[in-house]
């Protein structure tokens, strides 16, 4: 008789742990995975001809960060990733240093720290629980991307510009990420369970 496989939610990835000293050391470890994880997607860039905001592969790591690790650690570590990037380290496609948050493309590291707290909050209330509420989530988390960078991206190229250099041209590439993020994240829960 076949054993049916458990599912393991984002509420069960973590393990628990004896004492506060190694509970803190996790998650300072996870937060800081996350955070090389962001910044190695961060290297996969295309440039389009037609607009400052390349095509990265930042969006894919931190929907997967965030439904991964949770809403706090999720943003803790696009947070750790953004201070990274500001203090020097080659992490940003937009830009070096903090010179990136002052360009066209501020706004979208901006959401990216939004959208992980977002997708990690929906992870703790069980939208981790089937692909298709995960892909929806992954998707809610996309959509707050947009919204913190194409206002930002606005100062830039002005509102008609906006819709054609940040965002239409990148419909299709954020789908497939999201549903690639959504794919990976049952791999993610095993990594996290074997260095927990």
């Amino acid at each position: 008789m076949a054993v049916a496989r458990r599912h393991t939610p984002y509420a069960e990835t973590v393990l628990p742990a004896d004492g506060a000293l190694w509970r803190t050391l996790r998650d300072l470890l996870l937060v800081a995975g996350g955070s090389i994880l962001i910044a190695f997607a961060a290297q996969v860039v295309v440039r389009l001809p037609f607009t400052p905001v390349p095509i990265t592969g930042q969006t894919l790591a931190v929907l997967l960060v965030g439904f991964t690790l949770g809403a706090w650690r999720g943003a803790a570590s696009v947070l750790l990733y953004l201070l990274e990037g500001g203090m020097g380290l080659p992490f940003f496609a937009g830009g070096i240093g903090w010179s990136a948050f002052a360009g066209p493309t501020g706004g979208y590291l901006l959401g990216f720290v939004l959208a992980a707290a977002l997708t990690g909050f929906l992870a703790e209330r069980g939208w981790d629980r089937s692909f298709k509420r995960t892909l929806g989530g992954m998707l809610l988390g996309n959509a707050v991307i947009f919204a913190a960078g194409l206002p930002w991206l606005a100062r830039f190229a002005g509102w008609p510009a906006v819709w054609f250099q940040g965002f239409l041209p990148f419909l299709p590439g954020d789908l497939l990420k999201a549903l690639l993020a959504a794919a990976l994240l049952p791999a993610a829960w095993r990594i996290i369970q074997r260095k927990t």
